[in-house]
């Protein structure tokens, strides 16, 4: 963990080696949306219409897309496996 008192530089070399190797991005980061609204897409589980996504949808799998509260739930409910 860094500590407060550390040099700044060493602490932006801690967030970039941190980003490049799968953490969580600094700052203000904002992920990018993509608009389904035109493509009628619905939650699988509860029904509800999505109009923005994260990712790009394939459209061969869009019966299999989740709200980000049933994502919640279905993630505490099937956690992935650990990697070691």
């Amino acid at each position: 963990m860094i500590k407060e008192h550390e040099p700044e530089g060493r602490v932006q070399m801690f967030n970039m080696a941190f980003d490049k190797f799968g953490g969580r991005p600094q700052g203000d980061y904002q992920p990018q949306m993509f608009d389904v609204s035109d493509m009628d897409v619905k939650c699988c589980d509860c029904g509800k219409k999505i109009d923005q996504l994260r990712f790009k949808p394939d459209p061969a799998r869009l019966d299999t897309i989740r709200c980000p509260e049933c994502w919640r739930k279905y993630r505490e409910a099937n956690p992935r496996p650990r990697r070691y």
